[in-house]
C-alpha cells in the first residue's frame, strides 16, 4: 500500500472514530492494517456489527484510493481477521502489538515516529 493509500485509510479510520467504534489504536503497515477498537450503540440499541464496521471502512477506503490511482481494483482480502478480547491483559497485549508494529517491522525507531499510528489520545487532539 502506498504511503497516500495508507493517508487514505487513516483518515478513513479516524472519520468513523465516534461514529460506529470507538479507537484505542490502528495501524496502517504497507500490506496491512490492524485495528482495536470498541463498536458503539446503535440507534437500535444494539451495537454496530463488526461485520458492517469492517465493511464500511474497506468500502470507503478502496473506492478513495482507486480514483486516485484512477484503477478499479480489489484492494481488501474479503476475509478480516477478528478476535473477541476478554480481558484486560490480552487487551495491552493488543494495544502493545498494534502500536510497535511498524517498529518490529523495522521501519521506524519508535511508534510515536511512524505517520500512519493512530492512537485514541492524538485523536482527541484532532488528529
Amino acid at each position: 500500500m502506498h504511503e497516500l493509500a495508507r493517508e487514505i485509510v487513516k483518515e478513513t479510520i479516524v472519520r468513523s472514530h465516534k461514529l460506529h467504534y470507538s479507537l484505542a489504536v490502528a495501524v496502517a503497515m504497507p500490506d496491512h492494517v490492524h485495528l482495536l477498537i470498541r463498536p458503539l450503540t446503535a440507534p437500535s440499541g444494539c451495537y454496530f456489527p463488526l461485520s458492517k464496521i469492517m465493511k464500511t471502512l474497506k468500502g470507503v477506503a478502496a473506492r478513495k484510493i482507486n480514483k486516485h490511482d484512477g484503477v478499479s481494483k480489489t484492494i481488501w482480502q474479503k476475509e478480516s481477521f477478528d478476535r473477541i478480547i476478554r480481558s484486560e491483559k490480552e487487551w495491552l497485549e493488543k494495544y502493545d502489538y498494534i502500536r510497535n508494529n511498524a517498529v518490529k517491522a523495522g521501519l521506524v525507531e519508535r511508534p510515536e515516529d511512524y505517520p500512519w499510528l493512530m492512537e485514541q489520545d492524538g485523536l482527541e487532539k484532532g488528529y
